[in-house]
């Protein structure tokens, strides 16, 4: 049975009791999963950033308002790459000073960049990741070096005094039309210059052609790769699926290679495969049938999840690829991350006939120690615990947002948690495609309740969708699916959860209805509660989803 639930309420004042902060000798426990030990904190914990972050918000933030019709497209409302080439330009073109890796795709962008930059810093490589959005800081944006340390304030912040002028020059000739992507973008590139980095692999922001990390020429990269084309974005790039992928092949270089992950409809890989052709750029496929990748089995060990996986690659092309990788234990979890794996590894693989040292045990090593905050993260007993959560009860934070996201994420759930009760907690940006995210979670995952709420995009809530709006599409995807709903009626406060019981009438179940969202917090003590009514042990599965934004704010109360 399926209970809708547009739950976000005040709890009780005995039920908001502050939870102890996270101490040192928590946060050694914990190192390998946030890096803790070396600065990872909330901006908000950081005062020094503040006058940086100050300049960057009063810069136009498509990221916080929403991307405009047409901006990843050749058109007049498409991003303007020109302005950016001449920012990088006053800047000293610092983007020419070392190689790259250029990485667009819909879906797995960032997953694939963080395990190609753990393969090449085992290999000892001083390596400079560039990925959004980010999690707990601005800073984990620009990772740098041969432990991939989000930036230090100190280098942030001194390399922003050092080009500010210039920054303020720039802004006033382009008549303050430089974005908060382009300036960011501009700066990650000038620390990478700076801190002389051996490789930085870096991540398109939207699209690819137009995307302001595009200023790369083929004099700088060394390899590209497109990970997936999906519907995101649809009306920024051109309202379809071929459009799109002519927006993701903009990053292919004249004669340099492609790594393609997919697996993509025939006629979209073929735009891919015309375009490198067009540039004398060879194709490797982490598609490929050669290509044999299998998830073995789940293993749960010191509180968390990895797939063992089994990768074999044999291809003889333009690039002669071959490795054959047994056990690998991978810590990100579900089949998509097992591709991603594999199309980092075939980079990897290409890199190495391209003349970089690259061997297999730094490949096996990158992979097995991949692991990003907010995807297929579940949280630690005492993590939960710091969010005033029961004993028993596993919450899996993960920031899917889209159709494809959403199938992946429900994939996970069934090998990792195959059997129990389920509660989900959604909230989501305005842009995505809500009906579809709630059908596919609906149809893989089978919760007994879904508790709708809001969560701050970038610290505003233009683009949080209503729970009300949210609910709507939960309603129809039910329905649609043939599930039995449970309208919210009469009053229901958490105090009350010993009423709530599991019976034989589904109608013993009163929920108080309210669209007004105060904390994610009392959304997850919501749901727990629930939980505690159905299984009476106080277990069963939390999920945070809908968006990286919310699983922000849950780490944030964590780790802030």
């Amino acid at each position: 049975m399926y209970f809708l639930l547009p739950v976000i309420h005040q709890v009780r004042n005995y039920f908001m009791k502050s939870t102890p902060r996270c101490e040192k000798r928590l946060a050694s426990l914990i190192i390998p999963r946030l890096a803790l030990q070396r600065g990872l904190s909330t901006d908000s914990a950081d005062p020094n950033l503040k006058q940086l972050l100050d300049y960057l918000e009063n810069l136009k933030n498509h990221e916080k308002y929403g991307v405009p019709k047409g901006a990843g497209t050749d058109s007049d409302e498409g991003f303007d790459l020109g302005r950016m080439n001449r920012l990088m330009e006053r800047l000293g073109n610092p983007q020419s000073k070392f190689k790259a890796v250029h990485i667009a795709g819909t879906k797995g962008k960032g997953s694939t960049a963080a395990f190609l930059s753990n393969i090449l810093r085992e290999e000892g490589y001083s390596v400079g990741c560039y990925t959004s959005p980010h999690v707990l800081t601005i800073r984990e944006r620009i990772a740098l070096g041969r432990e991939g340390d989000p930036v230090s304030t100190e280098v942030f912040i001194n390399l922003f005094h050092q080009v500010k002028c210039i920054l303020d020059q720039s802004i006033e000739l382009e008549n303050g039309h430089l974005t908060h992507f382009e300036v960011f973008t501009a700066l990650a590139f000038a620390i990478y210059a700076k801190e002389n980095v051996d490789v930085a692999i870096i991540e398109a922001g939207l699209g690819g052609a137009r995307d302001a990390t595009n200023v790369l020429s083929c004099n700088e990269v060394i390899l590209s790769i497109i990970t997936t084309i999906g519907l995101e974005h649809l009306a920024a790039l051109g309202g379809s699926f071929e459009s799109i992928a002519k927006a993701k092949s903009g990053i292919i270089k004249h004669g340099r290679p492609v790594v393609i992950g997919g697996p993509f409809k025939p006629h979209i890989e073929a735009i891919l495969r015309d375009k490198a052709a067009l540039f004398g750029s060879p194709v490797i496929s982490a598609s490929d049938p050669r290509i044999q990748s299998v998830v073995k089995g789940i293993n749960w060990q010191n509180e968390e999840f990895s797939q063992l996986c089994d990768l074999v690659i044999q291809i003889e092309q333009d690039l002669k690829l071959f490795i054959e990788l047994n056990n690998v234990s991978l810590r990100m979890l579900g089949k998509h991350q097992l591709q991603n794996a594999v199309t980092a590894t075939c980079a990897a693989l290409c890199l190495r006939e391209l003349g970089w040292r690259v061997s297999d045990d730094s490949i096996l090593a990158g992979l097995k120690k991949t692991y990003l905050p907010g995807r297929s993260h579940f949280l630690t007993a005492k993590e939960a615990k710091v969010l005033g959560l029961p004993e028993g009860l596993s919450v899996l934070i993960d920031g899917a947002h889209t159709e494809a996201s959403a199938e992946s994420l429900a994939d996970t759930i069934r090998m990792a948690y195959p059997k129990g009760h389920i509660a989900l907690v959604v909230a989501m940006a305005s842009d995505k495609d809500h009906l579809a995210f709630a059908r596919e979670m609906l149809a893989g995952t089978r919760p007994e309740v879904v508790l709708l709420t809001e969560a701050c995009i970038v610290g505003s809530r233009s683009r949080a969708t209503p729970a009300s709006s949210l609910k709507e599409a939960w309603t129809q995807a039910s329905r649609e699916l043939g599930f039995d709903v449970l309208e919210c009626v009469g009053e229901w406060h958490v105090e009350q959860t010993s009423q709530v019981r599991c019976g034989s009438s589904r109608h013993e179940m009163a929920l108080r209805t309210c669209c007004q969202t105060e904390s994610v917090k009392d959304t997850l003590v919501a749901a727990s509660e629930f939980l505690a009514c159905r299984t009476q042990d106080r277990s069963g599965l939390v999920v945070v989803t809908g968006s990286l934004h919310i699983v922000s704010s849950v780490l944030a109360m964590v780790y802030g």
